[in-house]
């Protein structure tokens, strides 16, 4: 039998991912503090919870997907949230948040007689409604052990596990997201030049990504660049997340020019594009 799952966080990769659990048979009880987000999985079956404790059963799963360390935490810390969670309760943190918050919650969800598991996403919306998705986790063994089905309902591909120490699964995560960030931003250079010199920017991608850059990020993100349907700049994501890397690197007490670099370019705009 399916576990209840409480499900916090709809925005426009944690709708696909819910919907995802719901079509593989879990009962879904969700929050986002914008009520008319969960209308779409309402009518799929969810339950619409008012407060993100109300989202859960005592000993069970509960699921957040929320934008930043400050949202994750209000939610850890709302009325009743650690107490209704209980005794043996999982809370899986998908966000992308720091590795310091990450090891904060942990010990806090220890204190308490509950477990934090790490399991943030690699994948964009039509990733998870196409069951693309990479998650690397972290957490005590036997909470991960319980909730792996679970993630694999929601759309997972492939799940790497990176031991039980949290910070860690956020870490690849920021590392990823950084690797992501920096591709996006030097193929847009790159296709903006080829452009200018009256090279085809879409034959210009089948080429490249077809020989010697065959990973699917440069594949996907340099056909949308191509076709001018995505830019590392349309989105608050990038910056919020190269900020962390940047912060996880100071921590590390590990120099990071390129990540400092790509940082004040998304945080000026890159006042030097055309």
């Amino acid at each position: 039998m399916r576990e209840n799952i409480g499900f916090i966080g709809l925005g426009l990769l944690g709708v696909p991912v819910a919907s995802n659990l719901l079509q593989a048979g879990y009962a879904l009880t969700v929050y986002n503090r914008t009520p008319e987000k969960a209308e779409p999985l309402v009518a799929q079956g969810a339950l619409q919870a008012v407060r993100p404790a109300d989202t859960m059963t005592t000993g069970g799963i509960v699921v957040t997907l929320v934008w930043d360390d400050e949202a994750l935490e209000d939610v850890v810390k709302s009325e009743d949230f650690l107490e209704r969670l209980g005794i043996g309760g999982i809370h899986v943190s998908m966000s992308t948040v720091s590795p310091d918050t990450g090891r904060k919650l942990a010990d806090l969800h220890a204190r308490h007689g509950s477990f934090y598991v790490e399991a943030p996403i690699f994948g964009r919306p039509e990733a998870a409604a196409a069951r693309q998705l990479w998650i690397p986790i972290a957490g005590p063994k036997e909470a991960k052990e319980r909730v792996r089905p679970m993630l694999d309902a929601m759309g997972a591909k492939g799940i790497f596990d990176f031991g039980e120490e949290a910070g860690s699964a956020v870490i690849i995560k920021l590392i990823g997201n950084f690797l992501i960030v920096s591709a996006a931003r030097s193929m847009e250079e790159a296709l903006g030049i080829a452009e200018r010199s009256g090279v085809d920017p879409t034959a210009a991608v089948n080429m490249l990504t077809s020989t010697l850059f065959t990973a699917p990020i440069y594949q996907s993100y340099g056909k949308m660049i191509a076709e001018k349907s995505a830019s590392v700049y349309e989105s608050k994501i990038p910056q919020k997340d190269v900020g962390l890397f940047l912060s996880a690197a100071q921590s590390a007490q590990f120099p990071a020019p390129l990540a400092s670099l790509l940082f004040d370019m998304l945080e000026n705009g890159d006042r030097s594009r055309p």
